[in-house]
């Protein structure tokens, strides 16, 4: 370990587990390190890469636990350190270094949205928020505008930034109608009587610390975990008879789902994997019936990925109210006319978001389908002939039929990327409808659970600028186009505590800020403490 010398910054990469991602994302994130060093040397100040760049791998990132503990081991814990990110990456690398660091910590990410570096910035701003590690959080496409050069001045000379947060305020300060404080007290009342289980098929996928909510937390809110396994999951997947895949293959052509099939099994979807992913979404809801779970969630990455291919088809079909029928042990059809709320990721926040949502909708009579996605990317586009920043939340196949244009007749199936899945497998691509939304964020600070909800609205955007969003991202997954209510980007940036934002729709904008406030005080009733966040659709403070 040496003193690092004055006006020096050290500079960290946090990268995938697997290798292919590092490799293909390189590129991506020495050119932003360029950037970043640039940017540095503008104020007077020098970067200092914290491990090296390694040949053999043909990559720089932290790829696994043990080696960011050695690496953050050989560092000077006062120095300003910067850990930048242009690609998905996974926390755990950096997060036991980071709980040790003692100067000031910048987590630094480019504006793009081809390679999910937002959303990997994200998971880990949350991480350090669970794990109460002191951060900054800065981004920018080119990083030399005047906003992002004005607050990395700020951070190098003060140690912190602080981003506006005017736009946020307590639940105690706003007023629950008494239709959604009575609605809320009896579902409360329902969950703290008869508790809840979630099915969680393992833990912590891709080190996303955040996405584990500890027991004593949850189980104060009335739901308690079943700690499933991936393997058990497999096995029970094996189980599944040919012709019952089949069936449920033919139930998706009869809805009109078009899946774009080829030959090639290493780079194109087949019918094999898509058979595949029938199984493993009978045998899910199988499991999910015989332990009484109201949501689950399937970790995927890494123990299933090397098994069998993706598991987001049959999330997204899980998620739907239209699904195949699926018998139990008893010849009893599971859950029918309802989804089966599923967390992409096993992530547990939004797990007992969906499982509030569901109850919620349900007992208002509104939209029960619900899903999270990534915040991957936004910008401004014009919308209803005014200039909008209309978010892109993408998902790799979670969605709902339900929340596409068309339903499953204009959902698509395309194959995984092999970068990232390499046994393929189809996801539930499809634009999400017009029409009000709710989203809210479940997510653990201070030894607390705390949930931030707002309002917004999913837009239809021209197809060319559909196309050209899906082709700046991720093709073959399911997109949302939406506005967040009285919420800038800086402003939702600099606040979100997650990768992940939970969204439902309403039948209308007065249905959608009953139901956010109905949501609100249930959460507050088992516990949560909330936090309100813009307008609603016609500007007023929620």
């Amino acid at each position: 370990m040496s003193k690092t010398p004055a006006k020096t910054v050290l500079l960290a990469a946090s990268g995938d587990l697997r290798a292919s991602a590092n490799e293909a994302c390189w590129p991506t994130q020495a050119a932003m390190e360029k950037s970043v060093a640039k940017a540095l040397a503008g104020l007077g100040w020098k970067v200092r890469r914290a491990h090296p760049y390694k040949p053999a791998l043909k990559h720089g990132f932290i790829a696994s636990q043990r080696e960011g503990m050695d690496i953050f081991a050989r560092l000077d814990p006062d120095a300003p350190l910067i850990v930048a990110e242009s690609v998905w990456q996974y926390t755990h690398h950096v997060l036991p270094g980071l709980t040790t660091h003692r100067g000031p910590i910048l987590t630094l990410a480019n504006w793009s949205g081809t390679w999910p570096g937002l959303v990997g910035m994200l998971n880990l701003n949350g991480s350090l928020a669970k794990a109460g590690v002191p951060y900054s959080t800065l981004w920018s496409e080119t990083f030399d505008d005047p906003w992002f050069v004005n607050k990395l001045s700020v951070w190098l000379a003060a140690g912190k930034i602080t981003h506006d947060a005017s736009h946020v305020r307590p639940l105690s300060k706003a007023k629950i109608p008494p239709r959604a404080a009575a609605t809320a007290a009896k579902i409360a009342a329902g969950i703290r009587k008869n508790k809840i289980v979630m099915g969680v098929f393992d833990e912590g996928c891709m080190g996303m610390f955040n996405a584990i909510i500890p027991d004593n937390l949850l189980n104060a809110a009335g739901v308690f975990k079943e700690r499933l396994s991936q393997s058990a999951l497999y096995y029970a997947t094996t189980r599944v008879p040919d012709a019952e895949a089949a069936a449920i293959y033919d139930w998706y052509l009869k809805k009109g789902f078009t899946f774009h099939l080829g030959k090639n099994e290493a780079a194109e979807l087949t019918r094999a994997q898509i058979l595949a992913q029938c199984k493993m979404y009978a045998a899910a809801l199988r499991i999910a019936d015989a332990f009484g779970c109201e949501a689950i969630g399937i970790q995927y990455q890494q123990g299933l990925k090397d098994l069998l291919p993706a598991s987001d088809l049959a999330e997204g079909t899980l998620n739907s109210s239209d699904r195949p029928p699926v018998k139990n042990a008893a010849g009893k059809v599971i859950r029918p006319g309802a989804p089966l709320t599923h967390f992409n990721e096993a992530d547990e926040c939004a797990g007992l978001d969906g499982i509030l949502t569901h109850r919620v909708h349900k007992a208002l009579g509104q939209p029960v389908e619900n899903t999270l996605h990534d915040i991957r990317w936004g910008g401004v586009t014009e919308v209803a002939g005014k200039p909008e920043f209309v978010w892109e939340f993408l998902i790799s196949g979670a969605a709902p039929a339900e929340h596409h244009v068309g339903g499953w007749a204009g959902s698509e199936g395309f194959r995984q990327d092999p970068v990232y899945f390499r046994l393929g497998g189809s996801t539930l691509r499809g634009v999400a409808k017009a029409g009000e939304i709710i989203w809210s964020r479940v997510y653990v600070q201070n030894n607390k659970l705390r949930m931030d909800i707002g309002r917004g609205r999913a837009v239809e955007l021209p197809r060319d600028e559909v196309e050209r969003r899906w082709a700046a991202s991720s093709p073959a997954w399911p997109m949302m186009n939406a506005i967040t209510y009285g919420v800038s980007r800086d402003q939702f940036m600099g606040r979100h505590k997650a990768n992940h934002i939970h969204v439902a729709y309403a039948k209308n904008a007065a249905a959608a800020d009953l139901a956010l406030l109905t949501k609100a005080a249930l959460a507050r009733e088992l516990g949560i403490e909330v936090f309100l966040c813009g307008t609603n659709a016609s500007g007023q403070k929620l």
